[in-house]
């Protein structure tokens, strides 16, 4: 059998006592709780939608039961959500931090004169191969057109 630790050493003393929350529910007399008062039930709820603990709201095992099944029969009845979409989306570790060596290679970097270059020769080559279409009278045709530009 596993034995317990005697408490008494330096951190015992210097601790303050615990004060023990009270309950919204004592502080304002409820002795019953209404499934449908969705505003007093938010407050025994997190901002992601999650019943919050005993130890958190101060209720006892018989308020805290109550709450929890009013809680439940208002989801059910679809007063209150299940769960909260996050809409902000998170980190996942090592994607933000800097990479180093090994991200350099896949880290965007800036355009060279030579790239600019290429890009403007490759397009220049796929107007030239372009065949020109007429499309009615007067229009004018991509020649024209490359020619205003140049």
């Amino acid at each position: 059998m596993a034995q317990r630790r005697k408490g008494g050493g330096p951190q015992t003393k210097d601790r303050r006592p615990i004060k023990k929350k009270t309950s919204i529910l004592t502080s304002e007399n409820i002795e019953w709780i209404d499934y449908k008062d969705v505003n007093l039930l938010r407050r025994f709820m997190s901002e992601r939608a999650k019943i919050r603990a005993r130890r958190v709201t101060g209720n006892d095992q018989q308020q805290q039961a109550a709450v929890a099944r009013a809680i439940k029969v208002a989801r059910e009845m679809a007063l209150l959500p299940y769960s909260v979409r996050q809409v902000t989306q998170r980190s996942k570790g090592r994607r933000d931090r800097d990479r180093g060596e090994r991200g350099d290679r896949d880290a965007p970097r800036e355009a060279t004169a030579s790239d600019v270059a290429e890009t403007e020769a490759a397009d220049a080559e796929a107007i030239e191969g372009l065949d020109v279409l007429e499309t009615g009278e007067g229009a004018p045709t991509i020649e024209a057109l490359v020619a205003e530009e140049e």
